[in-house]
Parts: C-alpha cells; sequence; structure tokens
C-alpha cells in the first residue's frame, strides 16, 4: 500500500514537472518590452528556450536579470535559443523580450521557462534502506522520463513554429516571383508596343516627304 501511495505521489511530482515546462505565445509590439519572473530557491536550475514566429526579420532582444537587477544573459536581434543556468540567489529572477527597435512591426514569440528545483533530503526514517533506495531509483527515472517528455514537446513545438515560417518565406516567395513575371509580361508587351507604333510612326513620315 505504501509503495503505491509513493509512486501516486511521484506521478503528481511528474506532472508538476508538466506544468513548470509549459509553453506560451507572446506578442511584443513596436517599441514595447515584455517581462516575466520566476521566483525560485538557491540551487535551483533554470531555463529559457525561445523561437521568434511571426514580425519583421524574426529577431528581437532577449535579456536575463537576478533578484538583484544584475544582467545574467543578454541577446541581440536573435531569432532563436537556449540558455540554462543555477540559481545562486534566492528570489524573482526576470525574463525580459524587447521589441524597441522596430518602428511599427510587433512579434510573436513562442518560450518557454523551465525551473527545476533542488532534489530535497528524505527525512522519512520509517522507510526502510532497501524500500528507500527503490523509491530513490523511481524517483530519479520519473525526473528523467519528465524531462526527456518535455524536452520532446518543445522541440514538436518548435519545429511547427520553423515550418510555419518557411512555409510563410516560400509563399511570399513565390508571390514575389509571381509578381515579378508579370511586371516582365508588363514590361515586355509595352516595349513592343511602343516599337511598332515607333516604327509605324517612321514609315509615315518618310511617306509624307
Amino acid at each position: 500500500m505504501k509503495k503505491f501511495i509513493f509512486c501516486l505521489i511521484q506521478l503528481f511530482t511528474l506532472f508538476g514537472y508538466f506544468q513548470q515546462g509549459l509553453s506560451y505565445f507572446l506578442t511584443v509590439d513596436a517599441h514595447a518590452e515584455e517581462c516575466f519572473f520566476d521566483k525560485v530557491e538557491i540551487g535551483s536550475k533554470l531555463g529559457l528556450m525561445y523561437e521568434i514566429s511571426e514580425g519583421g526579420f524574426l529577431d528581437i532582444d532577449v535579456k536575463i536579470l537576478d533578484p538583484d537587477g544584475e544582467l545574467i544573459y543578454e541577446g541581440l536581434r536573435e531569432s532563436s535559443g537556449k540558455y540554462t543556468f543555477a540559481a545562486d540567489k534566492k528570489g524573482a529572477y526576470t525574463y525580459c523580450f524587447s521589441n524597441q527597435m522596430s518602428t511599427m512591426t510587433p512579434k510573436v514569440v513562442l518560450f518557454s521557462m523551465e525551473v527545476v528545483e533542488p532534489q530535497k533530503a528524505d527525512n522519512d526514517k520509517d522507510t526502510q534502506i532497501g524500500e528507500g533506495s527503490d523509491h530513490k531509483k523511481l524517483e530519479s527515472m520519473l525526473r528523467n522520463l519528465g524531462s526527456a517528455l518535455t524536452s520532446v514537446k518543445h522541440e514538436q513545438e518548435y519545429m511547427n513554429v520553423r515550418d510555419r515560417n518557411h512555409r510563410a518565406i516560400n509563399e511570399s516567395t513565390n508571390r514575389r516571383v509571381v509578381m515579378w513575371s508579370f511586371f516582365e509580361a508588363v514590361v515586355l508587351l509595352t516595349m513592343t508596343i511602343g516599337q511598332v507604333y515607333y516604327l509605324k510612326r517612321f514609315f509615315e513620315v518618310r511617306r509624307v516627304v
């Protein structure tokens, strides 16, 4: 019975890891900056993954600040990225996406913030040594499984975003090729009509003379 209850607790812990690894879509307007916060303990592992899905040249400025406001990471005009680090201070860490360099184009950002809290010691003195070892192995396996599944989920989301971006680029290129071909046809037709009209006028003048 104890093992069954422990397994249920671990499953709920696994679901908690999934909730900490959710992805979000964010629209950052021109000349704007959007920031988010994660309040963690010392020793926690934090991660930020992001991908620009729409807007302009698909670039944005990114920065991460510690609880004292000191800069941990900064990226300028980036289209995608991943940064992980360990928290050496207790408090709220800030993630900011800035679109202040854009004059009129908003940017759509797909991002995820992951937090892995430091592993707490097992204080249950009633647990036997062998059973405690099995529990630790099960907990480690569930944690690894949760991390792997979260990574796969994020990769699928980023691949969907990239596929949509590539499709949009292909469609835009195709439209430009069609418009350029139409423009060339119009120019060629105009030059042909102009040459025929010029030759006709030239022979009419010669005939009068």
